[in-house]
Parts: C-alpha cells; sequence; structure tokens
C-alpha cells in the first residue's frame, strides 16, 4: 500500500468488483476506456484476478482510496508493462463524480510514479489522451509527462474525429506532480 496526504493505494480485490463493474459499465466513462459494450461481473472478476500479477499480464490495478474513509473512489492501472525495456502505461478514473477536482488523481499519479520507480524499477511512463479531454491533459502536464506526439484524428466520438495526444515522463529525481509557484 502506497499512502499519500489524502489517499492511498491498494491492489483491487474482489470485493471491489461491485463498484468497479459501476464505474467500468457507466457510459460517460466509455470515451476515455474505449469501451464499446458493459462488461459482465465474471468479466470483472476476472479482470481483479488477473490484476495482481503484472509480470505475467502486462497490467496492475490500484484502488484509489480515502485516508479519511477508506472508501474507493476509483482506479489507477498499470498497462502493457514492459520489464525489459522499463516501461508501462498508465491509466486513471475518479469514477465517483463528486470525488473529482480535489487533487486526488494528481495524487495518486504521483503515488503510482513513485511505485513503478522505486518497486518496479520502471525508467518511464507513458499515456495517451483524447485531445479533448482537457482536464486529463492538464493533470497528466501537472505532474510532469511531456507530450510527444498526436495521432491526427484517431478517435470517431459521435460522427466527430478526435485527436489522441501522447505523453511519457521518464521518471527521475523532482518528476512529481508539484504545481509550480502560481497563487
Amino acid at each position: 500500500m502506497f499512502k499519500g496526504e489524502n489517499v492511498f493505494l491498494r491492489l483491487v480485490e474482489p470485493v471491489d468488483a461491485t463498484k468497479i463493474l459501476l464505474w467500468e459499465n457507466n457510459p460517460a466513462h466509455w470515451k476515455v476506456s474505449d469501451t464499446e459494450v458493459p462488461f459482465s461481473m465474471q468479466d470483472i472478476l476476472y479482470l481483479i484476478d488477473q490484476a495482481h500479477n503484472i509480470r505475467s499480464t502486462g497490467q496492475l490495478r490500484f484502488v484509489i482510496c480515502l485516508n479519511k474513509t477508506k472508501e474507493g473512489i476509483g482506479v489507477i492501472d498499470l498497462f502493457e508493462a514492459n520489464f525489459k525495456h522499463g516501461r508501462a502505461g498508465v491509466g486513471i478514473l475518479i469514477g465517483e463524480h463528486d470525488q473529482r477536482s480535489n487533487g486526488f488523481a494528481s495524487e495518486s499519479l504521483e503515488l503510482l510514479k513513485e511505485y513503478a520507480k522505486s518497486v518496479l524499477g520502471f525508467h518511464s511512463l507513458f499515456c495517451s489522451i483524447h485531445a479533448d479531454n482537457l482536464k486529463s491533459v492538464k493533470l497528466f502536464e501537472k505532474c510532469g509527462f511531456k507530450e510527444i506526439g498526436i495521432r491526427k484524428e484517431w478517435y470517431l466520438d459521435k460522427g466527430k474525429r478526435i485527436d489522441e495526444i501522447l505523453f511519457q515522463i521518464i521518471l527521475a529525481v523532482g518528476a512529481d506532480c508539484n504545481p509550480p509557484n502560481n497563487p
């Protein structure tokens, strides 16, 4: 478990299945997760079972929990983990809408970066974000991720083409989510 000031990350467990099923099957989240068909409970339980062995599955999922209440408010994942090259993708979802815009995503991302660097020995992390998802773009930029490319008209959403922005961070000293010196 990695703990910050307001949140901690813990491995996903079968007891989380119902909440994750609700988050994953919320059509409002499908655009960013590239989901087209709802998940079954069996699907979610299988994903939870597979989410603990990053070396064999290439994926690791944590539940983002509030320190005060221990309540799970979202998930943060490493995926496409490659130990040979020391890299993985990152995905994050604050599934509880009333918990968004409280700094929990950036704190969780900082905890995940530390875990990836100090425990897994990763050198870099990457993510891809829809160009119109400005909150996610700002989150990853705030946390030190740098834009490394754009896939033009990569997604189709409701008849509209959307670019995908690719981000990467080299996990080095000083690459944290501390905001700039702004009031």
